[in-house]
């Protein structure tokens, strides 16, 4: 397994809309044993692929207390949505360090293949119905910060923009 690179917002590759996964063949089941060792190494709940740069509907996500129930879902669908609507705090492992309020349907029923090709069905409340959502969001190029005012939106910008300046300057300091 390897460590994988998360683009960072406003990279625009984060808004590139990802394609159909065609077979759960070998490689998808290294990019999500891959995606799943990312996510808990840095200490995020869910992951899309378009965050890692690779364009397919693949998410991964664990919002157990344990960290020990991952849940892989290749070509996912929600297939039913509650009227209710839910306000949460909302974060992003592609937005480090930034955090908002965004509402989204309180339950939602998701249907997915598994890692093992074989397919599921569930319903999401809660932490898990925010993270679904929010991670489908990705597979077609939409970030949390999409919710939030253009003014917001500006700030979490330059405020990105700036930390990976200076991330790059360290950089190469300290490669000099």
């Amino acid at each position: 397994m390897a460590l994988l690179n998360i683009l960072r917002y406003p990279d625009p590759r984060l808004h590139t809309v990802a394609k159909a996964v065609a077979v759960v063949d070998e490689r998808i089941r290294r990019l999500v044993d891959d995606m799943l060792e990312t996510m808990y190494a840095a200490d995020g709940v869910g992951l899309a692929a378009t965050q890692v740069d690779v364009h397919e509907r693949v998410i991964v996500m664990d919002t157990s207390t344990e960290r020990d129930s991952p849940r892989v879902l290749i070509n996912p669908e929600i297939v039913a949505r509650s009227t209710e609507l839910a306000l949460a705090e909302e974060g992003c492992l592609s937005v480090p360090q930034i955090y908002d309020k965004v509402e989204r349907h309180a339950r939602v029923t998701v249907r997915a293949l598994g890692r093992d090709d074989t397919v599921q069905e569930f319903e999401a409340e809660g932490l898990a119905a925010v993270c679904v959502q929010h991670e489908m969001d990705h597979l077609v190029g939409k970030v949390f910060v999409e919710y939030l005012s253009p003014l917001k939106r500006e700030r979490i910008r330059t405020k990105m923009l700036k930390k990976t300046r200076d991330e790059q300057q360290q950089q190469r300091r300290a490669a000099a």
